[in-house]
C-alpha cells in the first residue's frame, strides 16, 4: 500500500517570511486555494441557512413584530446578495489559480503582494493599480 503524503500548507506567518523570489510557488497557491475554498464553503452554508430561515414563516398578528421580521430579512438577503457577490469573485480568483495568473496584477502584470492578498484574498490589482482606478472612478466617476 502506497502511502500518500499531504503536503501540509503553510502559515500566514510562514508566506510573510518566504523570499520574493519564492511569490506564488506550490505552497503560497495551496494556502490561497484552501482559503478561498473555505470563503466558498462558508457562503453556501450562509446561503441554506438563510433559504431556512426564510421558509420558516411565522405568523406574528402584531404589526411592530412582523415589521421587525421582515426588516431582519431584508437585512439577511442584502447581506446575501453581497456574499453572492463575493462568491463570484472567490470562484474567479480559484479560476486565475487553476490557470496561473492569480497574484498578479491584470493591469501591470506586477506581483499582487502576499500582505494584500492576505487581506483580500480575491484581489486582481495591485495596491498601486487599484489606487489609480479608485482616483479615476472619484476624478471621472468612471
Amino acid at each position: 500500500m502506497a502511502a500518500t503524503k499531504e503536503k501540509r500548507i503553510p502559515t500566514e506567518a510562514e508566506l510573510l517570511r518566504m523570499p520574493e523570489s519564492d511569490y506564488m510557488n506550490d505552497a503560497q497557491l495551496a494556502f490561497f486555494r484552501d482559503r478561498l475554498q473555505q470563503i466558498e464553503r462558508d457562503i453556501l452554508a450562509n446561503a441554506d441557512e438563510t433559504t431556512e430561515n426564510l421558509r420558516e414563516t411565522v405568523v406574528v398578528p402584531d404589526p411592530a413584530d412582523r415589521a421587525t421580521i421582515e426588516e431582519e430579512h431584508a437585512l439577511e438577503l442584502r447581506t446575501r446578495d453581497r456574499e453572492r457577490k463575493l462568491l463570484k469573485k472567490v470562484q474567479q480568483a480559484l479560476a486565475r489559480i487553476d490557470s496561473g495568473d492569480y497574484g498578479y496584477c491584470e493591469e501591470t502584470g506586477e506581483p499582487i503582494g502576499i500582505p494584500r492578498l492576505l487581506a483580500r484574498p480575491t484581489a486582481t490589482l495591485s495596491l498601486e493599480a487599484q489606487e489609480r482606478r479608485e482616483l479615476r472612478q472619484k476624478l471621472y466617476g468612471d
